[in-house]
């Protein structure tokens, strides 16, 4: 059985889904594991308009049994006014039936984010969508400084997990693009030692 890894992220224009393929790519690099990359539906403001089932182009839409089923979790989301965006905040409110069952506990975990603002909330954000993972009792891992690239990065990534600044967006940089292959590679070594553990 291959140590899966859930990549659950919501992108409106782009930045956060390719944060999430670099980390897929990671994950990937690493023997036996395998990246399921998810997304959540947009929240609308009209209460009566509902999603399509299967979204028109891009990952499909996350379920519970996605979560129940991995062996670890990157969630992704770009910052909103220094928190995960709207919908991403509307799935995990759902979870809590996973919650109650600790279907979640002891999984490893990690985050990541995008912004198009220098100082517009990264690791606020970051931080934000580590709360309800405490919660869940999963195991949360970073990115740590042995990591060249987080030394040397003049646009995204910190130790909270990786990131993206998207000012002129002409793309991921170098350092970027490395950052989210180390914590995805970091995320699948861990989580197959602890699934064979």
């Amino acid at each position: 059985m291959p140590t899966t890894i859930l990549i659950l992220y919501f992108s409106r224009h782009g930045a956060t889904r390719d944060l999430a393929y670099q980390i897929a790519h990671g994950v990937e690099s690493v023997p036996g594991a395998e990246a399921v990359l998810r997304t959540v539906p947009d929240v609308s403001p009209v209460c009566e308009k509902t999603a399509p089932t299967i979204p028109a182009e891009g990952a499909i839409y996350a379920t519970l049994d996605d979560l129940r089923n991995c062996d670890g979790l990157a969630l992704g989301s770009p910052t909103h006014f220094g928190n995960m965006a709207a919908p991403m905040k509307y799935f995990l409110d759902s979870t809590t039936s996973l919650w109650f069952a600790g279907g979640l506990a002891g999984k490893p975990a990690a985050v990541f984010t995008s912004t198009s603002s220098m100082h517009g909330g990264q690791e606020s954000t970051l931080l934000s969508m580590m709360l309800p993972l405490l919660h869940h009792g999963m195991l949360l891992m970073g990115i740590p400084y042995s990591e060249d690239a987080l030394r040397e990065t003049v646009t995204g990534g910190g130790p909270y997990g990786a990131s993206h600044l998207a000012m002129d967006d002409g793309g991921l940089s170098e350092h970027e693009k490395t950052l989210c292959f180390a914590l995805g590679a970091r995320l699948a070594r861990t989580a197959a030692k602890l699934k064979s553990a």
